[in-house]
C-alpha cells in the first residue's frame, strides 16, 4: 500500500467523502452546521457531533454554523439557547455565523406555496388518527387522503387561510403530495405546517403555523449554503424526503451524510426521561453531576480537553454500537493525571496520634504538586502530632500482604516520617477511634538517614491545620448497562441508583483554603475533585470527579469473595 493510500486508508467514511465530493467539483468547500433544538439541554451525545462538525471545518479550511432548529414552540425556550451556547463554546468551538430555524420562516411559508401552486403539496383535513391509519405500515402500502386531489387553488386558499387563523389547531396540515405507496414511509405525503397556537420564544405570535423538522431542515441548510449536513443515522431513512424537497425546489442541495450516535453504557441521554427527572426532583436541576448533560459533566469536573480527546477516541463509524463508559472515565483520568495539582484530604478518617511528639511543636513538610509536571513546583504541608488518616489504611489485625498500617507494624507518612503503631483506644462498642504511634526522627522523606525499609506509604492531613469541607461523592445514577431498554412492567426509574451521592465530610490539607470554584486537584491516593460552585467563604464543597483505580481494593474484594 502506498503512503498516500495509506493516509487516505486512516480518514473515516465522511472524511472521504468530503473528499471525493470536492475532488469531483461538487463544493467548492467544507461548509456544516450544528442545528440543535432548544428543548432542553445538551448531551454527552451532543459533544460527539459538536467535535465532528466543528472539527471538520477547521480541518478543511471551512466555516460550521450554530442553527437552533426551533420550530416547536411548546418545548422550546431561551433557557436552553443560552444553555447550548455555553456549552460549545465551553467544550472550545466558536461558530462561524449564528442562526434561527425561525430566521426562515417567512422564506420557507414562500416555498410551501411554490411547492402547492406545483402541485406537490396539498391541505389535507383527515385527524391525527386517520393519517396514521391512512399511512399503512413497514409491510403494507398507505392509501391516498380523500383530500389529496384539491386543486392548486383551492390548496392555496385553504393554505392562506391555514396562516391567517381562520381554522382550530390540529384541524388541517399541509402535505408534501409524493407516493403514498412508497416503501419508505417518509415519502408517503409527509407533514409540512401543522395549526399550531403557541407563543413562539422569538417570533411571539407572529404564526398559528408551524413547519415540521423534516420540512426546515433541508431548506435552512440550503439557505445557509451548507455543504455537508452530517446526521446521526436516525436520519438515514429522512435523507430521500431531504433531497426530494430540494430538488422539488430547484434550490442548493447540501450532501447529507449519517453517522452512527454516541452510546454509553449505564447512561440514559433521551431528553424526554431527562426531563421528568428534573422535573420530578430526580436529580438537583439540568447540570447535577450525575446528568449525562454536557452541563452535568461541567460540574462534575470533567475538562472540555479530555470529552474532546474521547470523542476521538470513539470515533465515527456507521454503524450503531455501545461504548463502555470506562472510556470517558479513563479520558478524564488521563487529562487530569497531567495537569491536576495533588493535595491530601482524608475523607473516613480516624484519629492518628504521635505519641513521641514533641507537644506543640509543628514541621513543615514538602511535597511534589503534580509529578506529571515538574514546572508545577512544590508546596509546604504543615506535620503534628495529630493527624487524620483514611479508616481504609489502618487494620488491627490484617492480612499478610496488607502493607499499610497495622497494630505493631509500621509505615511511611506520605512526605512525612515513618510511624510505628503501638496500641489503639477504642470506643464502648469496640471501634477503634484513635491510633497510637511513634515516629522515628531519623527517617523524615528526603533526608531519611536510617535505613529503614517499609513497603506502604499513607496519606494524612495535620488535625490541626485541617480544612475542613463538604465533599459529594458523585457516583453512576444507574445500576445496569442499559436503563432505557426496561424489564417488562418496569421503567427506567427502578433502575435508579440510591447510592449515586453520598455527601460526607472531609479535612484537606490547608493549600486548598484558597481553591476557587472549578479548580480541579487530585486527592492523593483517593481520586480527582472538582470545587463546586456551591462554594462559599464559610464552607468548601468538592465534587469527586472520578476516583483513582483501586487495585487494593479489587484485590480484597477478591479475596472477600473467595
Amino acid at each position: 500500500m502506498s503512503e498516500q493510500e495509506a493516509k487516505r486508508e486512516s480518514k473515516h467514511f465522511i472524511q472521504q467523502a468530503i473528499e471525493a465530493d470536492l475532488a469531483a467539483g461538487r463544493f467548492s468547500g467544507v461548509f456544516t452546521r450544528f442545528p440543535p433544538e432548544p428543548n432542553g439541554y445538551l448531551h454527552i451525545g451532543h459533544a460527539k457531533s459538536i467535535c465532528l462538525n466543528f472539527g471538520l471545518a477547521k480541518d478543511y479550511g471551512g466555516t460550521c454554523n450554530l442553527r437552533f432548529d426551533d420550530t416547536n414552540p411548546t418545548k422550546e425556550e431561551t433557557e436552553y439557547v443560552d444553555s447550548i451556547q455555553e456549552d460549545i463554546r465551553w467544550l472550545g468551538f466558536e461558530w462561524d455565523s449564528l442562526h434561527y430555524a425561525s430566521d426562515y420562516f417567512d422564506q420557507l411559508y414562500e416555498w410551501a406555496e411554490k411547492l402547492i401552486s406545483e402541485g406537490h403539496a396539498y391541505v389535507c383535513d383527515l385527524t391525527a388518527e386517520q393519517t396514521r391509519e391512512y399511512r399503512g405500515t413497514l409491510t403494507e402500502p398507505g392509501r391516498n387522503s380523500p383530500f389529496r386531489d384539491r386543486t392548486a387553488q383551492e390548496n392555496l386558499d385553504l393554505f392562506r387561510r391555514m396562516r391567517a387563523g381562520e381554522f382550530p389547531d390540529g384541524s388541517r396540515v399541509l402535505r408534501a403530495k409524493i407516493d403514498m405507496a412508497s416503501p419508505n414511509i417518509n415519502l408517503r405525503d409527509p407533514v409540512m405546517y401543522r395549526i399550531l397556537r403557541a407563543t413562539h420564544h422569538r417570533t411571539g405570535d407572529k404564526w398559528c403555523i408551524y413547519p415540521t423538522y423534516d420540512w426546515t431542515h433541508g431548506q435552512s441548510d440550503s439557505i445557509e449554503g451548507i455543504s455537508f449536513s452530517i446526521c446521526t443515522l436516525e436520519f438515514e431513512n429522512h435523507r430521500p424526503l431531504y433531497d426530494w424537497y430540494c430538488e422539488k425546489l430547484g434550490i442548493h442541495h447540501p450532501r447529507q451524510i449519517e453517522f452512527a450516535k454516541l452510546k454509553l453504557s449505564t447512561l440514559l441521554m433521551g431528553k424526554r426521561h431527562m426531563l421528568r427527572m428534573v422535573k420530578e426532583g430526580y436529580v438537583n436541576g439540568w447540570d447535577d453531576p450525575r446528568m449525562p448533560t454536557i452541563s452535568g459533566y461541567r460540574r462534575r469536573g470533567y475538562t472540555p480537553e479530555s470529552i474532546r480527546n474521547f470523542c476521538a477516541d470513539a470515533g465515527i463509524a456507521k454503524f450503531n454500537s455501545t461504548i463502555d463508559v470506562i472510556r470517558l472515565e479513563n479520558a478524564v483520568r488521563e487529562h487530569l493525571n497531567a495537569v491536576a495539582l495533588r493535595r491530601m484530604a482524608v475523607l473516613d478518617p480516624v484519629k492518628l496520634t504521635i505519641t513521641n511528639w514533641p507537644e506543640g511543636k509543628v514541621e513543615m513538610t514538602e511535597a511534589i504538586n503534580n509529578p506529571e509536571d515538574p514546572s508545577a513546583g512544590k508546596r509546604q504541608i504543615p506535620f503534628s502530632g495529630k493527624l487524620w488518616i483514611e479508616q481504609d489504611d489502618f487494620r488491627e489485625e490484617a492480612p499478610r500482604k496488607f502493607f499499610r498500617l497495622k497494630k505493631g507494624g509500621a509505615v511511611r507518612l506520605r512526605a512525612g516520617y515513618i510511624v510505628d503503631c503501638h496500641d489503639v483506644v477504642k470506643d464502648d462498642e469496640g471501634n477503634v477511634i484513635e491510633i497510637l504511634c511513634t515516629y522515628d526522627p531519623e527517617t523524615k522523606s528526603g533526608s531519611d538517614s536510617s535505613g529503614r525499609k517499609v513497603k506502604g506509604t499513607i496519606h494524612w492531613v495535620s488535625a490541626e491545620h485541617a480544612v475542613e469541607a463538604e465533599v459529594r461523592l458523585y457516583d453512576r445514577l444507574f445500576t445496569v448497562e442499559n436503563p432505557g431498554d426496561p424489564e417488562e412492567g418496569k421503567t427506567f426509574l427502578d433502575y435508579l441508583n440510591p447510592d449515586s451521592l453520598k455527601v460526607i465530610t472531609g479535612y484537606l490539607e490547608p493549600a486548598l483554603a484558597e481553591a476557587k470554584s472549578g479548580d480541579r486537584v487530585q486527592f492523593e491516593r483517593l481520586g480527582y475533585y472538582v470545587v463546586d460552585p456551591d462554594t462559599t467563604p464559610q464552607k468548601m464543597v468538592f465534587n469527586r470527579i472520578v476516583s483513582l483505580r483501586d487495585t487494593w481494593g479489587k484485590m480484597e474484594a477478591k479475596g472477600k469473595a473467595n
